[in-house]
């Protein structure tokens, strides 16, 4: 790659301008405008600052970053969620089966999302310096809650190239001639002063509603950040693979003890502060997120902003439509979806079951009307992501503008109950548990799947475990569970697990003896909804007959061989490599370790 565009990679920003534009509706991943001010008039004017920290962001929108790479292919295949493009041979399934390599054809441009969250780090250098040095940025003022979140986005984008690269390089300082080439900084170096910057940044921001800064979750709060700086400890302190192999880091100070209770302690003050909480309903989180209700205050604590036009969640992973219908003018969805047995994983009365995994598409429309279709054992969706619960209608055919949810509550407790039952026990973990349980499960099914459930996880390696299976529940089809199964050092074991537990599905063996093999259904009286009798275990008679018969029986093999790539150890590939254009262009200091 020649110098000239090298420094288009790392200097966009300079030569785009600082202050980009921004709506009325907080949506402001769109273009950046040019600016010919300089950073002391920038940056000692609060509405000149506050369209420089919102431009951070702004490189997010872009066409191959975050929208339409990092999201789309990062955080498959777990145990729990498959990429439907691992079923076909080429650059798509080598990213999410394993085999990635550095010439990938999908990833290896100069303008793919290892760019354009450099791209953001440099204007939050560039942001930090300029508020640092104009702004008199303090606790409870303006441009302390600008130079908080300009802290927060920059350690967003760093953590988000540590969980996709591991070992990157640090830049945290705008960009000089002497620094334009950099080779890899130790993760540990970075996590540790992330985790500085977020414990800054806690003290800047306020919690969620206490201003109008802090009114929507498209913007930063202290609930967030205090999370996601728990978050950025427990990744720290866990098992990841280094360049001499899967371990947990050798620094003292990143050591479980140390950043498990550094977790504990920012979640119970979150938890103890009352300014957030889980939805009562885990159904009605979900639609009002897809009718985009960003208020702050509630279980969602942070997303990554889309306008309308911008943005590809449900268009990657929404129930699929196959036409314009009564609900969408995308026919769009189903990149990927929860694997057959999760479904089966989730007692029959937890709620968060029907939610997450969806046996059906959205068919062809006839006169504007579509009607559920059900597909295959093997074709599942998730059903957190759906056009039918938009409040609007989505007519553009390349993005959907529905925001990513970064962060929310459950997360909080989760990690509490996980870092408690480390350091205090099995009992301090379960009040947490039992938050996240009593949610799921309706008030008849509380003594013996809340109460008993937990009461009964009486050791730490008990209540761990029980942790492990509770955040498959709580977060299947939010790609959180690849970084997950890393830190606990369960990936292989679980994606293991995974192919053997698909083969007992398909034979119908061990604990899949008395699933059905043949579903029922009919329409209800909308004439497009599903009735569907036969997903549960023993559901095995015809229930009546207006009901009409569908195959629940077809083979597996192809998954179990697509989970990861046969031959790969997927401990041996934890990480992307870098892409090839970006080792070119890095003057020799940039290589792929990992064996690639």
């Amino acid at each position: 790659m020649k110098m000239k565009n090298l420094i288009k990679i790392l200097l966009v920003f300079i030569i785009t301008g600082i202050v980009v534009s921004c709506d009325e509706d907080n949506e402001f991943l769109d273009a950046p405008a040019k600016s010919t001010l300089d950073e002391s008039t920038i940056f000692s004017t609060v509405d000149l600052a506050k369209g420089a920290v919102d431009g951070i962001l702004e490189p997010i929108g872009q066409t191959n970053s975050y929208r339409g790479r990092f999201i789309p292919y990062y955080g498959f295949n777990t145990d729990v969620e498959y990429n439907y493009s691992a079923d076909d041979e080429g650059s798509d399934a080598d990213l999410v089966y394993y085999d990635a390599k550095p010439n990938n054809s999908r990833m290896n441009t100069d303008n793919n999302a290892w760019a354009m969250m450099y791209q953001g780090i440099e204007r939050a250098n560039i942001v930090i310096r300029g508020i640092r040095n104009y702004g008199n940025p303090e606790p409870d003022t303006e441009f302390g809650q600008l130079l908080g979140a300009a802290l927060t986005y920059r350690a967003v984008y760093y953590a988000d190239l540590m969980k996709a690269w591991g070992d990157v390089p640090a830049r945290f300082e705008p960009i000089k001639t002497e620094t334009l080439y950099l080779p890899k900084t130790s993760r540990d170096t970075i996590y540790k002063r992330l985790i500085a910057d977020l414990g800054e940044a806690s003290e800047l921001v306020a919690w969620p509603n206490e201003t109008t800064a802090t009114s929507t979750v498209e913007r930063v709060n202290k609930a967030f950040v205090k999370g996601f700086r728990a978050r950025l400890a427990m990744i720290a302190s866990g098992y990841q693979q280094y360049p001499d192999g899967v371990r947990r880091s050798n620094d003292p100070e990143l050591s479980v003890e140390n950043m498990y209770q550094l977790a504990l302690d920012e979640c119970r003050d979150v938890i103890n502060s009352g300014k957030a909480s889980l939805e009562p309903s885990f159904r009605d989180f979900w639609v009002k997120y897809n009718e985009e209700d960003i208020s702050a205050g509630g279980e969602s604590l942070w997303e990554i902003p889309f306008a309308d036009g911008r943005g590809r969640v449900l268009f990657s992973f929404a129930v699929p439509h196959n036409s314009v219908d009564q609900f969408t003018g995308q026919a769009r969805g189903g990149n990927a979806g929860p694997t057959p047995t999760v479904f089966y994983d989730y007692n029959e009365n937890d709620t968060r079951r029907d939610v997450t995994c969806v046996p059906y598409e959205w068919g062809t429309a006839v006169n504007g009307i579509a009607m559920q279709e059900l597909t295959a054992i093997d074709s599942w969706y998730f059903g957190k992501y759906r056009y039918e619960w938009m409040a609007r209608n989505v007519t553009s055919t390349n993005d959907d503008g529905v925001n990513l949810i970064y962060m929310r509550y459950a997360e909080i407790l989760l990690t509490a109950a996980e870092a408690a039952n480390e350091l205090e026990g099995p009992a301090a973990a379960a009040t947490y548990l039992k938050q996240i349980r009593s949610r799921a499960f309706p008030a008849d099914q509380q003594a013996e799947q809340v109460e008993a459930y937990v009461d009964a996880l009486t050791t730490k390696e008990a209540m761990f475990n029980a942790l492990v299976n509770e955040h498959k529940l709580e977060y299947t089809g939010e790609m959180d569970r690849k970084q997950d199964l890393i830190r606990w050092n369960l990936l292989k074991t679980k994606l293991d697990e995974e192919k053997s537990k698909l083969a007992s599905l398909e034979s119908r063996t061990g604990e899949y003896t008395n699933v059905p093999t043949t579903l029922y259904y009919k329409y209800q009286e909308d004439g497009y909804t599903l009735d569907i009798y036969g997903l549960n275990r023993g559901e095995t008679e015809n229930p009546g007959p207006d009901y009409s018969e569908f195959s629940w029986d077809q083979p597996l093999d192809e998954m179990m061989n697509t989970i990861y790539k046969p031959g790969v150890n997927v401990d041996d590939r934890q990480f992307w490599p870098i892409w090839q254009v970006f080792i070119d262009a890095s003057n020799g200091q940039l290589v792929n370790d990992y064996g690639y």
